[in-house]
């Protein structure tokens, strides 16, 4: 019988801790406030559900490649968390309206995040596989609702950047660096497992 209980403890556990979707969204809710944060959190929500497709498909199908390629996605996921990392420490904290936090910006992120990647296929392959394998409804609807998961807690993270928006103003360069770190700590941390 499917453990509904262990499942969603782990969804939710995983996709509530930082990340580079959870702190990049509260990095945008603090520059510029909830509502102007939410194309990039619509880019995380699409892109998300995209991946957790491919996660999916791929743990339906390709298991045997997984391994193969998670060294490379690890090592692109993690440059790439570190140029977050970097733009976010030389952000000046002011309300500055860029490309690099729009839908776009959000969307391609989850192409090169190796946490949800993680997040999906641990999902799949412990969670969901063993109960619903070869049935294509059911595991679409896992992943969105996979994806739906992560999408709500990025909305939580936005808010609780944008509610604190005037104490991150008022410190910005320490709350940058602070964000910066954590974000070094996520590209680091992918390695350690």
């Amino acid at each position: 019988m499917f453990n509904w209980i262990s499942f969603l403890t782990y969804a939710v556990v995983t996709t509530v801790t930082p990340g580079p979707n959870t702190i990049t969204s509260m990095t945008n809710g603090s520059r510029k406030g909830f509502c102007r944060a939410l194309p990039y959190n619509f880019g995380i929500w699409v892109g998300f559900s995209v991946v957790m497709v491919f996660c999916a498909v791929g743990c339906s199908l390709l298991s045997a490649l997984i391994p193969r390629i998670k060294t490379p996605m690890l090592m692109v996921g993690a440059a790439y968390i570190l140029y977050l990392a970097w733009k976010t420490f030389r952000s000046s904290g002011i309300q500055e309206r860029t490309q690099q936090d729009g839908f776009l910006a959000g969307l391609f992120l989850q192409f090169v995040n190796p946490k949800i990647y993680i997040y999906g296929i641990v999902s799949m392959e412990v969670y969901i596989l063993p109960y619903f394998s070869g049935q294509t409804l059911a595991l679409l609807g896992f992943a969105l609702l996979l994806s739906s998961i992560g999408f709500f807690f990025t909305l939580c993270w936005s808010a609780f950047g944008s509610v604190f928006r005037r104490l991150f103003s008022k410190y910005a360069r320490v709350v940058n660096t602070v964000m910066a770190l954590l974000l070094v700590y996520c590209a680091v941390s992918l390695f350690l497992n």
